[in-house]
């Protein structure tokens, strides 16, 4: 009998013991950004990618995600490519909420407003994931690298020479850029101005007009333009679909070779204006090329690879890429006319 009673008062303790040792048991901390969030992904886990463009069906971000799939078949990356149909920062905000609830690795953005999407991209961070920009940077604190496509002053630079070579040192212009709030544009048009006033102080920009990543209001945006300003010499257009808007206004109100058309596309949306002279000279960097660097350095921040101080880093068929403290740059722009254009197909 005094067995028996010893024997259940050991496996009562047995059970008492146990169920204390679960309920203090907790499950371990989401690791955060840096060391910790390097380490969600071991070297033989594939990471998944989630990229997102400032909009969906148009030739430029059609082009960088074939780069980016490129990238991704030949790394094993799991990548997810998908954006907006129009350009809106608020649907970039919900699908950069919705990749966080699905535990991607990396989050890569070409951001519509660089301010709007800070908060959701912090809380990306938080949660242990790897955040990078792309095409257009965000606010420092709420990414570790920027894939720059070309320096900014470069591609200010390349704009104002094609310009006044065409135009004259003393060209009245004006510019249609996408959003007044995308970062990549402001700067481009502020390092415009720069080379303007110190290589060609004559030269003008009479107004900006937004154009909303849409090819058909950058044509009526453009038409407006050439009814209020009488005497334009040139109409810069700074976004892969405002500069053929603005091309296709300029040749239907018969101006061609009377206006001078530039700016930053693709040449499959230009080829016709080129052959047709009325754009001579434009200026852009490889998508493909953009999507794909993009890609690489999603892999190796998510792998650890890549860590700031760097002053380049190796990227598949690009070969060393160069690393400006958080900005990792493509490559100089690229000058398209008709004599090129058709070695280029993007």
């Amino acid at each position: 009998m005094h067995r028996r009673v010893l024997i259940l008062m050991v496996l009562a303790g047995t059970i008492f013991a146990a169920s204390c040792k679960k309920k203090t048991e907790s499950p371990p901390p989401r690791e955060k950004t840096g060391a910790a969030a390097a380490a969600r992904t071991t070297k033989d886990e594939a990471v998944r990618v989630a990229m997102i463009p400032k909009l969906l069906g148009i030739d430029y971000f059609n082009a960088s995600e074939k780069g980016a799939k490129e990238a991704a078949q030949e790394l094993g990356i799991e990548l997810i490519y998908n954006g907006p149909v129009e350009n809106q920062v608020e649907r970039q905000i919900e699908m950069v909420d919705s990749f966080i609830a699905q535990g991607v690795d990396v989050i890569a953005l070409a951001p519509n407003d660089p301010v709007a999407v800070g908060p959701v991209l912090k809380r990306a961070m938080d949660r242990g994931i790897h955040v990078i920009t792309w095409d257009a940077d965000a606010q420092k604190d709420s990414r570790t690298w920027f894939v720059n496509q070309a320096p900014y002053d470069l591609i200010g630079k390349a704009l104002v020479d094609i310009m006044a070579r065409l135009a004259g040192e003393d060209a009245r212009t004006a510019i249609v850029t996408g959003s007044l709030t995308a970062e990549n544009q402001n700067i481009w048009m502020e390092e415009m101005r720069k080379h303007m006033e110190s290589a060609y102080p004559d030269m003008t920009v009479e107004t900006v007009k937004p154009s909303e990543e849409d090819q058909q209001l950058a044509y009526k945006v453009t038409q407006d333009l050439l009814k209020a300003y009488s005497d334009l010499d040139g109409i810069f257009g700074i976004t892969s679909v405002s500069l053929p808007g603005a091309g296709e206004a300029v040749r239907n109100a018969g101006m061609t070779g009377k206006i001078v058309v530039t700016g930053l596309s693709t040449p499959d949306s230009m080829r016709s204006l080129v052959k047709d002279d009325v754009v001579k000279s434009f200026v852009l960097w490889d998508p493909v090329d953009l999507g794909y660097l993009t890609i690489h350095v999603a892999h190796q921040t998510a792998k650890g690879t890549l860590k700031p101080g760097d002053a380049s880093m190796r990227a598949g068929r690009l070969g060393e890429v160069e690393i400006r403290g958080q900005e990792i740059v493509l490559g100089e722009p690229l000058e398209f006319t008709k004599d090129n254009i058709d070695d280029y197909h993007f």
